[in-house]
């Protein structure tokens, strides 16, 4: 009886968890890249993964996207326990990427549509014939994302913010469960990175919204919508939990080791390095 509990519990629980790490590391060529990472994030939730350079912020999400095998720990993603399911690229189909290292192995001198329609096969590249219902679908995106009046143009020759729209595009052609945007505004000057962030709002007032994990070290770039926070430091998590109460003076002056002054002013964040009085 009580394994029949134990079994029906655990069940539920990863209905609950879209992701689930518990006591996590993970080491590499002799070194741990990280160490004891205890992480949930449930449906209804969407987070940032805050932390400098170095913190351990790719290695994390190498791992969520199955590319690493965790050392040590247990790791569920979209209810696949590593090391037990199939996982991959069955996985991967699941999970929505934008990241520059994506940017970097597409085809430069496809066109943006024929980009946003590889989506719809996880592939680089668009080696299948497309449905009509896919052609549908990715014309429908590039209009949600104000991507048209570009859509036949050579992906090589796009601005930066454009390319990183496209690349939001072709992550929803497989109407993803997670949506991981790995340092998406890289690049990109203040309009062209308000317009990348208010194309995120509007994808998250979606019906069909996909979970959104944000990976940035810039506060700024913090939207409403991000409702929880993730701070690493040292490939270990700093501390977690409401995104009000992990931006703040206090606790960032604590991860960086240093006086600095977070200000919230219409639901936004900045932070400058306090300036010692001599």
């Amino acid at each position: 009886m009580n394994d029949r509990k134990r079994i029906s519990y655990n069940e539920v629980r990863r209905v609950t968890n879209l992701i689930e790490l518990s006591n996590v590391s993970l080491k590499r060529n002799g070194n741990w890249i990280l160490k004891e990472i205890s992480w949930n994030i449930q449906k209804d939730q969407h987070w940032v993964l805050y932390g400098l350079n170095g913190a351990g912020k790719t290695a994390l999400l190498d791992m969520l996207c199955a590319y690493y095998f965790p050392t040590e720990g247990y790791v569920s993603v979209l209810g696949k326990v590593f090391g037990r399911d199939y996982l991959a690229e069955k996985l991967r189909q699941k999970i929505g990427l934008v990241s520059s290292r994506l940017q970097q192995k597409l085809y430069p001198s496809d066109t943006a549509y024929q980009i946003v329609l590889s989506g719809a096969f996880a592939s680089i590249g668009l080696y299948e014939s497309p449905t009509d219902e896919m052609r549908q679908k990715a014309i429908g995106l590039l209009e949600e994302l104000q991507c048209l009046s570009y859509a036949d143009r050579i992906y090589e020759t796009l601005s930066q913010g454009e390319r990183q729209r496209i690349l939001i595009a072709r992550a929803l052609m497989a109407d993803p469960e997670l949506l991981i945007l790995d340092e998406p505004t890289t690049g990109l000057d203040f309009l062209a990175r308000e317009q990348l962030l208010q194309a995120l709002e509007t994808i998250h007032l979606r019906t069909n919204a996909p979970t959104f994990l944000y990976v940035t070290h810039h506060v700024e770039e913090i939207l409403p919508i991000f409702s929880h926070t993730l701070l690493l430091k040292k490939g270990q998590v700093f501390d977690s939990g409401l995104t009000s109460e992990m931006i703040t003076t206090e606790k960032l002056s604590q991860l960086f080791e240093c006086d600095v002054n977070v200000t919230w002013k219409n639901e936004r964040a900045s932070i400058r390095k306090r300036l010692v009085n001599r």
